[in-house]
């Protein structure tokens, strides 16, 4: 039956994107606004589906520390559903993303037209560069960065290294790092189609003042993510055994 709902909710995930793909394309390219707009909507979709036909809530925590206006955040990465709960929450979420994602049918026309971040990590001094050019430009317009300190998706329960694109931006932002942490991956895995009833928790942390040196930021950073997600993991894993 598990099987059974996670097929149906992956037709309902990718057909969502062709039918709310086309039906918003008119009003994408009417302003990024619009485009952001549909994005959202698709967003809320998704969750919706997830609940009514995985049996999967997601829940926000925190939220007294959820940025508004122009913010860094760095963000635990263990599903695909982690890309696609942040513009439930956010005002205006801009990722870091990986290029060939804009190469994909209608995922690539909203990267583009919502602005987001898109890096070549094959060259990686020069995507450091034009990524934090590309922030700088983003901030101007009260946009939230979002990237992910791990730099791709991670199983549940491994020991994930942090990659240096969230210092660099870090330190030439020089803006306060929002933390937000997730036990996604218990629902939603980061590879296959199963997706497991429970709850998935993404939660806002205190942010990290700007100004620290490089060491102290990325161990903080990991430090915090990691050991919240872990009893968010805890959490969730007691809570399915009662």
């Amino acid at each position: 039956m598990n099987f059974l709902r996670s097929v149906v909710f992956v037709v309902w995930l990718y057909g969502l994107v062709v039918i709310v793909g086309l039906v918003g394309t008119p009003f994408m390219l009417l302003s990024r606004r619009w485009g952001m707009q549909t994005v959202k909507l698709w967003a809320h979709l998704v969750l919706f589906g997830l609940r009514y036909i995985c049996g999967v809530k997601v829940e926000f925590r925190g939220l007294e520390h959820r940025p508004k206006g122009a913010a860094l955040i760095a963000g635990k990465h263990l599903s695909m559903l982690d890309t696609i709960a942040p513009f439930v929450i956010l005002d205006d979420p801009c990722f870091v993303l990986k290029k060939e994602l804009t190469y994909l049918p209608f995922f690539g026309w909203y990267i583009w037209r919502t602005r987001m971040i898109p890096i070549r990590r094959k060259d990686a001094s020069k995507a450091l560069r034009a990524m934090v050019i590309d922030a700088r430009d983003r901030l101007e317009n009260a946009r939230q960065i979002l990237i992910f300190a791990e730099g791709t998706r991670s199983e549940v329960g491994q020991d994930p290294e942090y990659k240096p694109g969230v210092a660099a931006l870090y330190r030439d932002l020089e803006f306060p790092c929002h933390l937000l942490a997730t036990n996604s991956g218990q629902c939603w895995p980061a590879h296959g189609i199963i997706r497991k009833p429970g709850t998935v928790v993404f939660e806002f942390l205190p942010p990290v003042p700007a100004g620290l040196k490089r060491g102290e930021f990325m161990s903080q950073i990991k430090t915090r993510i990691e050991g919240a997600s872990n009893a968010l993991i805890a959490e969730n894993r007691k809570a399915s055994v009662e």
